[in-house]
């Protein structure tokens, strides 16, 4: 009979592995972000702030360019220092919901049923993001 290894990845390989996928999985997000910050109705900060998370397990020289960043950087240490979103950015996220709405709306077509079910989602993520506060050092950021 022979001995098997109990654990045949090496724990360095699997640690490796596992930082090299958040690192990615950061990447992705910023890249995802960099589409929201061109095209109007698709978000920005969310996938940053993932991205953030990611390179926080990864890399923390990327992280700290993100926290770091000029445009980016107040609005990313507010929501990890507060769970915090400034008024504009919650001006701007709810009517981008109407928005996205009313183009789901014109364009689909939807039965009554799906139109309540998105209307609930939607209105849901709106509350969410009122319900948070605004940072305390720039409220009308």
């Amino acid at each position: 009979m022979t001995d098997l290894p109990t654990d045949p990845i090496k724990p360095g390989r699997l640690h490796a592995a596992a930082r090299y996928g958040w690192l990615a999985l950061g990447f992705f997000f910023v890249a995802l972000g960099v589409i929201g910050a061109l095209l109007p109705l698709m978000p920005t900060t969310i996938f940053l702030i993932l991205a953030a998370g990611c390179f926080a397990r990864s890399s923390p020289r990327l992280e700290a360019w993100l926290l770091d960043h000029p445009r980016f950087g107040p609005t990313l240490r507010a929501w990890r220092r507060d769970r915090a979103i400034p008024r504009r950015a919650k001006w701007l996220a709810c009517n981008g919901i109407a928005a996205g709405y009313v183009i789901f709306l014109v364009t689909a077509h939807p039965r009554l049923p799906l139109a309540l079910i998105v209307a609930a989602a939607m209105a849901a993520c709106a509350l969410f993001i009122l319900s948070r506060p605004s940072p305390a050092a720039w409220s009308d950021a």
